[in-house]
């Protein structure tokens, strides 16, 4: 990480940018972009749904072009078999084909097309047709791994009536998501190796605090609320996950390579799904209930300090599975401690703009932009103070046990 660290240039002034040459397309991100087009824009998968979906894509993506590379890293699932001088670009572009047909047949037609442009754009020859051979093996891997990995199952979430338990919450009243906490891990052994220490008891003070910061904070109409607070709520909420940007952002400000760009995808993506898995696990555990339902029903808590208001609604919408933890907290925590990972270090800044919020929000810091994660959930009215920290916190101890097995030991 060390030396991968002295490659990556941490600031580029606008001269030197300027002064440089047109850099070549980056198929990586090229393919993460048509990803998320098939993924988002046409199959119209939620953002669990989708951290599972880019997961699967740049795993592939990363072994393909970790092999042409001569396998620097320790490969993912396998490392294809390569000869020196084969297409980084036809590999990409293949695996990344490859596994989204499989994921999206009703697309062929959208993904043959971007993929027959991809490939007209490399000479023909042994490296365009060598590329192409070790991005089909690794797509292949992939969908054997996944196969049968039980996404899309049935699975409910158990619902209840009693103080504290989950039930499905307005607009929709849906059930939406189980399947999450027993899907297949991609890294880690079990999602039973985790645990949280679970909501606090419904008459302490700990909860009676949480619950009168997220009635207060989090109600549509809330005024204790400051604009800013708002904006972040809604940026952060936004269904198309600003971290997709960000991620792309920091691959072409840095300059990264085909290999960095893959590795650093593949790093978050791949920890990001597993830290869903477990959180997932803890939520269908747990499954307590969501401050759109608790507010309404607090006098019915037993707790003397929190108090009911029968009209009260959050700022955004909230997600129909259970409250505890932040399924977004353990995103967001696990994403950012593997871009962390892949700089070697916390203080890289960047942007995004939110078609939501129609903002754009900055940051100097990976561990700046998930504290405010945080604070986002409790602004938007869908999640507890204690939810998102302790969604923090298992987060991040997923992505750190993903990282120390994949992606980052060089052979």
């Amino acid at each position: 990480m060390a030396a991968l660290a002295l490659t990556v240039p941490m600031a580029i002034t606008t001269g030197t940018a300027q002064a440089r040459p047109p850099a070549k397309p980056n198929a990586v991100i090229t393919w993460d972009m048509h990803a998320e087009t098939a993924i988002y824009d046409v199959a119209e998968q939620s953002p669990t749904s989708a951290a599972r979906s880019f997961a699967i894509v740049q795993g592939a993506v990363y072994d393909a072009v970790n092999a042409i590379a001569g396998t620097p890293y320790e490969p993912y699932l396998a490392a294809p078999r390569s000869r020196p001088g084969d297409s980084s670009p036809a590999a990409v572009a293949t695996a990344a084909h490859d596994v989204l047909l499989w994921m999206f047949p009703g697309q062929a037609g959208s993904l043959r097309e971007r993929y027959d442009q991809a490939l007209a754009a490399i000479p023909d020859g042994r490296s365009k047709r060598g590329g192409i051979s070790v991005g089909r093996t690794a797509a292949a891997t992939m969908i054997d791994f996944r196969r049968d990995d039980g996404a899309f199952s049935d699975a409910k979430w158990p619902v209840g009536t009693a103080p504290g338990q989950w039930r499905p919450t307005p607009p929709g009243f849906l059930q939406v998501g189980a399947w999450y906490a027993t899907l297949k891990p991609f890294v880690i052994r079990s999602s039973g190796d985790y645990s949280t220490p679970g909501p606090p008891a419904l008459p302490s003070a700990a909860y009676a605090r949480d619950l009168n910061e997220v009635q207060a904070l989090g109600s549509a109409t809330s005024t204790t609320r400051t604009p800013d607070q708002t904006d972040a709520a809604k940026w952060w909420d936004d269904p198309r996950q600003v971290e997709w940007t960000i991620q792309r952002r920091l691959a072409t400000s840095h300059r990264l390579s085909t290999l960095q760009t893959a590795r650093l995808f593949a790093m978050a993506d791949v920890a990001a799904a597993d830290a869903l898995v477990a959180c997932y696990k803890e939520k269908k555990r747990l499954a307590f209930w969501r401050p759109v339902t608790a507010i309404p029903l607090a006098d019915t808590d037993g707790n003397p300090a929190t108090h009911a208001d029968p009209s009260w609604t959050p700022l955004r919408t909230t997600a129909p599975s259970a409250e505890y933890p932040s399924g977004h907290a353990c995103y967001t925590t696990a994403v950012t401690t593997g871009w962390r990972t892949f700089f070697g270090r916390d203080d890289v800044s960047f942007s995004a703009y939110s078609a939501d919020s129609g903002t754009t929000r900055r940051y100097d810091s990976f561990s700046e932009a998930a504290a405010e994660l945080a604070e986002a959930r409790v602004w938007a009215g869908v999640h507890y103070r204690f939810a998102s920290e302790d969604g923090d916190r298992l987060g991040a101890t997923v992505a750190r046990d993903v990282l120390d097995q994949r992606f980052c030991r060089e052979r």
